[in-house]
């Protein structure tokens, strides 16, 4: 017997694996969904034990979630993620090369042309209103910061163009800062499993937050993203190879044949590209091309 250990992809599909046998043989996430939605309501007790099981569960998933944005400092995280709105973080990582070689600090993007640093930054949309966020907190990070990137919330959202969620990005990636990211997946995945059903972002945060520790707190972030861009897709969502299935209360919305399902897996998980170019050396899926490379 081989004393070498399973590398993580092989770990997240073994659990997959298991997670859709028990699926399919025992009919579980149906008596879940089932008792989910009875007439008896879920109690705080088990719903923190059921969120804090469904973290666990996605560790084991994906031991190498990560922020799917390339960044080699706080402010490149900064920007990075004020481009990140409205597109993917593949087409930032494409940009942002391009983008901080010619602008490799707050000073010198503050100094930009306006009209250069559009056109550098138009294959993530929105390019005007963006630039027009970049050229302000670059210059708000230079007159206020002496250049660097504020470690403090309060700062961070003082900033033109940042918003909670970055500055919960920022704060937790480049600063270890415990804090949660409700971006869109987020969101839709915490009402699926019933955590909250609340749609504004700051009230999701404080009632998700409160069921996990501090230390919980960003890499259950990575965790819940990481799962809603690879198995729990917004409109079908793949039921039938979802590790978590046993203890979703929306089980049945997507596919839940196995065979089907697991055509709907995406990135690392269908042994395809993920999202970065640079992506952190345990990665278990391919790099990310280029922006005009294949």
């Amino acid at each position: 017997m081989s004393d070498t250990p399973p590398r993580p992809q092989d770990k997240g599909a073994g659990r997959v694996t298991e997670a859709r046998n028990s699926a399919v043989g025992e009919h579980a996430p149906a008596k879940k969904a089932k008792a989910a939605n009875g007439a008896k309501p879920e109690s705080r007790l088990a719903l923190v034990r059921r969120a804090r099981r469904i973290n666990r569960e996605l560790a084991e998933v994906y031991p190498y979630a990560h922020p799917e944005l390339d960044f080699e400092n706080p402010f490149q995280l900064l920007v990075a993620t004020v481009l990140s709105a409205q597109t993917t973080d593949l087409r930032v990582n494409q940009t942002t090369p391009g983008l901080f070689a010619a602008y490799p600090t707050p000073e010198e993007m503050a100094a930009a042309v306006p009209e250069e640093l559009e056109e550098i930054i138009r294959p993530t949309g929105f390019f005007r209103a963006k630039a027009k966020s970049l050229l302000g907190l670059s210059a708000a990070l230079r007159d206020r910061f002496d250049g660097e990137v504020p470690g403090r919330l309060e700062d961070l959202v003082s900033l033109p163009g940042v918003g909670r969620k970055t500055a919960n990005v920022v704060l937790g990636n480049a600063f270890g800062v415990p804090g949660v990211t409700v971006d869109t997946h987020f969101g839709r995945l915490v009402r699926r499993w019933k955590w909250t059903e609340q749609e504004d972002p700051e009230k999701v945060e404080a009632e998700v937050t409160a069921l996990f520790p501090k230390s919980d707190w960003t890499m259950l972030s990575h965790r819940v993203i990481f799962h809603g861009r690879r198995i729990c897709h917004a409109r079908k969502p793949a039921c039938g190879a979802c590790p978590i299935a046993p203890l979703c209360p929306a089980y049945g919305e997507g596919e839940t044949d196995p065979d089907k399902a697991r055509k709907l897996l995406k990135y690392e998980m269908a042994g395809r590209p993920g999202q970065r170019l640079s992506p952190p050396p345990d990665y278990p899926g391919k790099p990310a091309p280029p922006l005009g490379a294949g």
